[in-house]
């Protein structure tokens, strides 16, 4: 994989197989903190579901921000776990060692955290994971490029596994995105502007959030539809995307 450096002085990777960057050119380590640990509200004792663990940035921002934590990480790709271990890294990022060792070794547990990656299809291995969290990071790649991990039963999973107070953010704004989990039994609001013009996602069950604005929420409910999938979650790309009108 090509290395990308971005504008934080972070580097980012291209993947020959998806054909985009695993982060924004705006920054790869500011796109972790600012629309995933802050809106959710990482803290010390968190437990953390991280889908499509790639680079590791978003799970090191975590570590970087708090204590106490337990992170599932879920991730398909061997070659990104070996690629990650040779990445430049700012000298402000402090725990990017353990990063590369959960990458080699799949686990990492000290007196502050607990940390697991599962390898697999996400749509199969968050099947394995019976726990909730009070924060799960969707990252993806883009629904057209990685249609697998944003059809509506997708969602529903993602939904068995958060707290009832817990929150999901994502950096999609797709209006096929937000229907699925407006389907699947989230609550929604926009979520932080970094590295484009439109807003993050963050979903809720039970915890207050300000809401879509009426004229996002209306076009969604009007526009959108979700991705389709059947229950056993193992149609493959072309096929989610054919019964999705192509999108």
């Amino acid at each position: 994989m090509k290395e990308v450096l971005t504008k934080d002085g972070s580097y980012t990777c291209y993947n020959e197989d998806f054909k985009e960057n695993y982060h924004s050119v705006s920054g790869a380590f500011e796109e972790a903190f600012k629309k995933y640990i802050e809106p959710c509200g990482v803290k010390d004792g968190f437990k953390i579901l991280d889908v499509c663990f790639g680079l590791g940035y978003n799970t090191c921002a975590a570590l970087d921000t708090a204590r106490n934590l337990k992170i599932v990480c879920l991730e398909y790709d061997k070659k990104v776990l070996k690629e990650l271990q040779s990445l430049k890294i700012p000298q402000n990022i402090i725990n990017f060692e353990i990063i590369k060792k959960v990458a080699k070794n799949f686990v990492y547990k000290d007196e502050n955290y607990d940390i697991k990656l599962i390898l697999g299809d996400a749509r199969q291995t968050i099947q394995e994971v019976g726990e909730k969290f009070d924060a799960i990071f969707l990252d993806p790649f883009s629904t057209r490029k990685n249609p697998e991990l944003w059809t509506l039963q997708f969602f529903k999973e993602l939904r068995r596994c958060l707290k009832d107070e817990g929150i999901l953010a994502t950096y999609s704004s797709s209006i096929h995105v937000r229907a699925g989990l407006l389907e699947a039994g989230f609550n929604l609001s926009n979520g932080p502007i970094v590295g484009r013009t439109m807003p993050s996602t963050l979903a809720v069950i039970n915890r207050k959030l300000v809401g879509l604005p009426k004229k996002d929420l209306e076009l969604v409910r009007t526009s959108g539809r979700a991705f389709m999938d059947n229950e056993t979650l193992t149609l493959k790309k072309d096929e989610i995307l054919k019964n999705s009108g192509g999108l």
